[in-house]
């Protein structure tokens, strides 16, 4: 067995939804560097564009993307058979897709009866549905190579009543459920070499959060305060703490392990607060 060949992902095609993002963009490039073919899927041509060429020039050639809506079918299965085409095999599908809605969430003036019920539909379709469909769509390789994994991005508003991120919460809550379902679906189904497992990311600083957990000088608001004080390594997270992990589930490292959610939270979900 050569020095670390558990972890080798050379050669191996990974497909992320989102990827135009902060935590599902770094690990893109995170895994790019080590050796993948990447294709990145997300939302805003331009954005796809201009992730991809940075890529290409700063990274490796092996990289390609696509835009499209997670939400869309017909949008998902025409990218389907391009990188079915291109690459012949997907071996990872990494679900980074996701987000939140004003309307979703109670401010600190409102109750639950002023939660918007359109934003709140919108919010469990981008990560809930987000989530599903590219599995129904991409995992149909994985079941015709016998061999596969997924990684689904849950978040610490799953199994904590954070406050005011109702319908991000109870969106997250359901991956959760969602990636142990199609843990044992996929396994019972298609053979014990297709794994399906998520990551719970703590708080991290993305484009959508920003302005909640820090001020315009960069420090912390007081929302980001008590973030902070409930996170025992006393600080958010980098965005590139969190390819490790992702590195870890989708490698031969983690070959026995499917069905599980891994926190990379700095110690959010195992502290109190008192």
């Amino acid at each position: 067995m050569k020095k670390n060949s558990l972890f080798d992902i050379e050669n191996q095609v990974i497909v992320i939804t989102g990827a135009a993002g902060v935590l599902a963009g770094n690990t893109a490039r995170y895994l790019l560097a080590q050796g993948a073919h990447v294709v990145m899927l997300d939302l805003r041509r331009d954005a796809v564009e201009q992730a991809v060429a940075e890529c290409r020039e700063n990274i490796s050639p092996r990289v390609s993307g696509y835009a499209g809506s997670v939400l869309e079918p017909d949008t998902l299965q025409d990218i389907y058979a391009r990188i079915m085409a291109e690459h012949g095999r997907i071996d990872v599908l990494i679900n980074g897709a996701g987000g939140n809605m004003p309307g979703a969430t109670i401010g600190p003036e409102q109750t639950i009866f002023d939660l918007d019920l359109d934003d709140y539909d919108r919010v469990l379709d981008l990560n809930l549905k987000g989530s599903l469909l590219p599995t129904i769509t991409f995992a149909r390789a994985m079941t015709q190579q016998h061999s596969g994994c997924i990684v689904n991005f849950s978040s610490m508003a799953a199994g904590q009543a954070l406050t005011r991120v109702l319908g991000y919460a109870n969106a997250k809550a359901a991956i959760e459920n969602f990636t142990r379902w199609m843990a044992v679906e996929l396994a019972r189904k298609f053979g014990g070499n297709i794994r399906v497992n998520a990551v719970a990311p703590g708080f991290f600083i993305g484009n959508q959060n920003r302005a909640l957990l820090l001020q315009p000088d960069g420090t912390p608001t007081p929302r980001g305060r008590q973030v902070i004080a409930k996170t025992p390594l006393g600080r958010f997270g980098e965005p590139d703490e969190i390819c490790g992990a992702v590195h870890y589930l989708i490698s031969n490292a983690a070959r026995f392990v499917t069905g599980t959610v891994l926190p990379v939270d700095g110690g959010f979900s195992a502290y109190t607060g008192v």
